[in-house]
């Protein structure tokens, strides 16, 4: 037989809450946001940012636009001009009427120059002074080509082409003719004016449609919103899925689900206080009945019998009591406690070493086999009040219905490879039939024949702490080739998750 004791002690204080923390808190607290003026931000953002680009990209391409036909014109008046440079076996002349030269010139928006340059650089006509093109003169021969210049500080379009003697032979001429971007600039902006005004009229009726179209899309939050609010506190019936937007379904779905869990655990409380009712209603009606037994007894050794009663009844009502409020926990706040890694073997002797005194009252042998420490790759994950508790039912009621002189053994298993833990509690009681085992897991459910004292809970809150930490709960006879046969209570604990463990079942 082995025993320990265990005692340990944890204290959490939690630092005190001062004005101005709760100030600074009240501080950086985030606004609650609105879906409708988020999505509204996402959709127009985007719109107001690509309007100024747009205007830039329009603007682009009406100078393109406005270009266009002015070169195609420029080009036509340099051809022209072409025509009238005559090669001489070795010499240039170049002949343009006065009338000729003003016509070309008489333009009331832009300025418009030319120059015909000789071959030894000079000019034979025009403007001396216009800039010459760069890059060789060669592969471009007879072509037109365009480029921007300045000419006297202002901004110039100038066609230009090389020209030479039909036969290939004799000197080169450069003819240019430069024109000022004074109708190109206006007519492009002529062009933005017409795309600029009908934007400023189809900006805001954009953002009124936007606006207008959000309103629509939200209403079925509305309807969604008004139906939950006109439900009486009562009313648990899950909600129409149907009746709301294929995105919102989702959402719906999971406050079904949160009214789905609120029932059932409403249902558990009615329960609970309508069992916890119908136990304590028999104790306390007992405790009364031998209270006014007592008080009218004037034998001693009466009123000795009907205290010692009374104080029976009163141990049975507080254990009863406890055992309800352990149930409570296990199936309300179970799953909210917060879980460390647990030496389920410390568990165990602490349990047990609480234990023996009653044992020792009734000339039980308990002892426990299992090992002193569990390795720390197998420490459970779990509530250690809750799993006492466990350990506790299940060593009590091994101990409530095992003869005097009786054998009671709390055994531990421990796979080291797959980390699994098997929890035994073996007796020499009367056992459980077959056929009742599974109905004794459910709360106030007592075996028949039993002269035990007891509240049917101890295996029910058993069963629900099992199921909470994937635990399952098997029962047996001890001694199946003995009367009586005694009871195996064994909770199998679920390996530890770790996909590279071999699975070695102890």
């Amino acid at each position: 037989m082995q025993r320990c004791a265990a005692w340990v002690t944890a204290l959490k204080k939690s630092p005190d809450k001062t004005p101005n923390a709760d100030l600074a808190f009240g501080l950086f607290q985030r606004e609650q946001r609105s879906l409708f003026g988020e999505i509204l931000d996402w959709m127009l953002t985007p719109l107001l940012l690509l309007w100024p680009l747009s205007l830039a990209l329009t603007w682009w391409v009406a100078q393109g636009i406005a270009a266009k036909p002015y070169d195609r014109a420029l080009e036509y008046n340099l051809r022209a001009m072409s025509q009238l440079v005559q090669f001489a076996p070795q010499d240039v002349s170049f002949t343009i009427t006065r009338e000729a030269q003003d016509l070309m010139r008489s333009d009331d928006t832009d300025l418009v120059y030319f120059q015909v340059l000789g071959p030894k650089g000079y000019a034979i006509a025009g403007e001396p002074d216009l800039p010459l093109p760069l890059g060789d003169q060669g592969p471009n021969l007879g072509m037109p080509q365009l480029r921007d210049d300045m000419m006297r500080g202002d901004e110039v379009r100038v066609a230009y082409m090389w020209l030479q003697a039909e036969s290939g032979d004799g000197p080169k001429v450069l003819l240019q003719v430069a024109e000022t971007l004074g109708k190109r600039s206006t007519l492009a902006t002529e062009i933005i004016k017409g795309v600029m005004v009908p934007q400023f009229v189809i900006l805001p009726l954009a953002v009124l449609l936007v606006w207008l179209a959000l309103v629509r899309g939200i209403r079925p939050l509305n309807h969604l919103e008004q139906r939950i609010r006109e439900r009486k506190p009562s009313d648990l019936s899950p909600l129409d899925v149907s009746l709301v937007p294929q995105e919102v379904v989702p959402l719906v779905q999971s406050i079904n689900d949160l009214l789905e869990r609120l029932t059932a655990s409403l249902t558990t409380q009615r329960r609970f206080l309508a069992d916890a009712a119908h136990q304590l209603k028999t104790p306390l009606a007992g405790l009364r009945m031998q209270a006014d037994l007592a008080q009218r007894e004037t034998n001693p050794t009466e009123i000795h019998q009907a205290l010692g009663q009374i104080a029976r009844s009163s141990v049975r009502a507080t254990h009863t009591v406890n055992q309800l409020l352990a149930l409570a926990k296990a199936e309300t706040t179970g799953r909210s406690l917060p879980t460390l890694k647990l030496d389920m073997a410390h568990i165990v002797i602490e349990v047990m070493q609480d234990c023996v005194p009653r044992a020792m009252d009734k000339h039980l042998d308990i002892g426990y086999e299992g090992p002193q420490n569990v390795p720390a790759e197998c420490l459970m994950e779990g509530n250690g009040t809750l799993l006492r508790e466990l350990v506790r039912n299940l060593v009590d009621n091994a101990i409530n219905y095992t003869p005097n002189t009786g054998v009671v053994t709390i055994r531990l298993l421990v796979d080291p490879f797959s980390g699994v833990q098997i929890l035994q509690v073996e007796d020499s009681g009367p056992g459980i039939p077959a056929q009742e085992r599974a109905l004794v897991l459910q709360p106030f459910y007592r075996a028949l024949g039993t002269n035990v004292d007891g509240s049917g809970l101890g295996l029910a809150i058993v069963h629900e702490i099992a199921q909470q930490n994937g635990a399952t709960v098997e029962m047996g006879d001890a001694h199946p080739n003995r009367k009586p046969p005694g009871l195996l209570v064994s909770v199998r604990f679920p390996p530890r998750e770790n996909e590279n463990n071999t699975a070695h079942h102890p």
